[in-house]
């Protein structure tokens, strides 16, 4: 069997925040790809803003880097649950993968989700423990965990004699040892040890073509770009294929444009042959999983399988009073281009129409997934209002059923009760319960989706920001009867439009939380505030003190309120009830009631209580 020995294919894969971003910018630096004058930013394969502010990587990446005469491909994968289609599609066009662990924290959750999925490929690991300097660092007792996590995900025997190198991607230093004293400047261990082990593609560029698209991009100008392998077989722009659709027909086409990677550019070429990750042009709605051959000999490969979504919400044009304020795109037909742009290249995504010409139900893998595109909407300039998460549910075996998650814990021992407490609540079974030393707990639950919509802004509270709660999709089981999972507080809602005063918080803010600051506009039916009890009340914040010739119009100034607080766009978008929007422009986030008259809105919720 020939190899090809002049590229290898590499992914990253790692928990969130471990450091793998950075490693890749630092395999572009000290490699022979970039020249000299060129500059290469922080966290440079994180192209997105939200990307780089979060720290958290959206959407799958390549890169190329030259070293030793030799093409290393790198696959930049997400760590997140909610991208886990992302994962499991790029495992499918590498032959080797890097594994990368905090030296400190250890494997965590996505650790194990993205490890199970390489092993399942079958794939050739190599484990990279990072951020050895860290305080607290642990790297020896790191790789035993490690590798009790491959023993039971059931790695083969060989998957089991993993090399490691021990680095610091951002001190841009590596060693193959856990002293930390044998850290050079260098990441000459990782690349010798990729080429050592890293398996070489097989040469098959005699036999007909099969490319597989893995990944979707898009260009205004030539359309939809499909990236994937070529398993066997070579291409040439101008060639005429064939493309095997997923529903079973095929159509021709001719390649208009063929592009590598190298560093972090797209480079045109103009032939392909098998083993190289390419980016392909020429057909409008290529799609990923399918398969692109030869017209006389149209075999295709398996189809890939994407993760289902398992959370919805609707998107409509903004209603509000204060429509056009802020944003350049306000319209339905706006809106509803946008999002199905957004298809182009999220395959995870699902956008259908509703009854409402103005609204979308869209459906994504999870809370993060879909607060993330309205994020990147309303910085694009739309404005647009959103509903409450709801889950998708399905029917399986003739019972109704919801999705569950797996949830890992680790808190300080001392909130650990509190956490056992909210999560059963909420329907969560405990599955496991250990102590990880200096006074640290790990939980594990099986809890509903549903459970899970709303709780992250508790459980910071619970564990006064020191806790890390990690989820990830397990499996849809009976649904839980009798039981909403919904915000049980109240909301204090304006009843008139104005802008909110400092006399009128100070009389209402006894009430519960108050949610806007002195002179932000307000209009009848916004959520100014949290009651603190179950019910909505109807507040006037807009009132002013009436003047006399004994009181001053500025005595106002010296009156003291508590601190209002400030929700982040996840945070509003965990505090709605079914009976509420969130309001998203450039500039605000607001949470408001679907129905904005107050007379209206209590005649509703009297009909609701009634049955009608």
């Amino acid at each position: 069997m020939k190899l090809r020995d002049d590229i290898k294919n590499i992914a990253i894969i790692a928990h969130v925040d471990h450091g793998k971003t950075t490693l890749v910018n630092e395999m572009l630096k000290q490699s022979d790809t970039l020249n000299g004058h060129t500059e290469i930013q922080d966290r440079a394969m994180d192209t997105n803003a939200i990307e780089r502010e979060r720290g958290i990587t959206i959407l799958s990446k390549n890169t190329a880097v030259k070293y030793n005469g030799k093409q290393i491909n790198i696959l930049d994968t997400p760590g997140h649950a909610d991208f886990g289609g992302e994962v499991e599609r790029v495992m499918r066009m590498v032959d080797g993968v890097l594994l990368v662990v905090d030296a400190f924290e250890g494997p965590m959750p996505q650790t194990r989700f993205v490890l199970k999925k390489a092993l399942d490929q079958h794939l050739t690991p190599i484990v990279v423990i990072n951020k050895v300097d860290r305080k607290g660092a642990r790297p020896k007792e790191v790789v035993d965990e490690v590798l009790d996590l491959f023993i039971e995900l059931g790695a083969d025997e060989d998957q089991l004699e993993f090399p490691v190198v021990y680095t610091s991607a951002m001190n841009g230093t590596s060693s193959y040892s856990d002293d930390i004293s044998t850290q050079k400047h260098t990441m000459k261990p990782l690349f010798d040890t990729i080429l050592k082990d890293i398996p070489s593609p097989i040469d098959n560029e005699d036999m007909p073509l099969q490319f597989q698209v893995a990944m979707l991009d898009y260009d205004d100008f030539v359309g939809r770009i499909g990236i994937g392998r070529i398993f066997r077989g070579k291409i040439k722009v101008g060639d005429s294929v064939t493309v095997m659709k997923l529903d079973g027909s095929t159509q021709n086409f001719r390649v208009s444009r063929l592009m590598g990677f190298i560093g972090l550019k797209k480079v045109d070429i103009k032939e392909a042959r098998a083993g190289d990750l390419i980016a392909i042009s020429g057909m409008e709605d290529i799609n990923v999983g399918e398969t692109i051959v030869n017209p006389d000999k149209k075999e295709p490969l398996p189809k890939l399988r994407i993760d289902e979504p398992t959370l919805q919400m609707t998107f409509g044009t903004n209603t509000s009073p204060f429509v056009g304020q802020d944003g350049k795109f306000v319209t339905a037909r706006q809106l509803g281009d946008r999002l199905k742009r957004e298809l182009h290249t999220d395959v995870s995504l699902r956008v259908d129409e509703t009854d409402n010409p103005g609204a979308w139900l869209v459906s994504g893998r999870g809370e993060l997934h879909l607060s993330i595109l309205a994020e990147t909407l309303r910085r694009e300039g739309y404005e647009l209002e959103v509903s409450r998460p709801k889950v998708i549910l399905k029917t399986i075996n003739d019972k109704k059923c919801e999705p569950f998650e797996n949830v890992q814990i680790d808190t300080p021992e001392e909130y650990a009760g509190s956490i056992i407490d909210t999560l059963s609540q909420r329907k969560g079974q405990m599955k496991n319960m250990e102590s990880t030393g200096n006074g640290q707990s790990r939980l594990t639950f099986l809890v509903p989706s549903r459970g899970l919509i709303g709780y992250s802004t508790q459980f910071m509270s619970i564990t006064r920001g020191y806790g890390i709660m990690n989820h990830s999709f397990a499996k849809y089981l009976p649904f839980v009867k009798n039981w909403n999972p919904g915000r049980r507080n109240g909301a204090l809602v304006s009843i008139n439009r104005g802008k909110a005063t400092t006399y009128a918080i100070m009389g209402i803010e006894h009430r519960g939380t108050i949610l806007v600051d002195p002179a932000t506009e307000v209009y009848e039916g916004m959520i100014v505030g949290e009651n603190s009890r179950e019910n909505d009340i109807s507040v006037n914040i807009t009132r002013g003190k009436q003047l006399t010739n004994v009181r001053a119009a500025g005595s106002d100034e010296t009156a003291k309120i508590k601190e209002p607080e400030h929700f982040t766009l996840e945070e509003s978008l965990e505090f709605l009830n079914e009976d509420e929007l969130c309001e998203i422009t450039p500039k605000n986030v607001r949470l408001r009631k679907k129905i904005l008259n107050t007379n209206e809105r209590e005649k509703a919720a009297k009909r609701s209580r009634h049955g009608k």
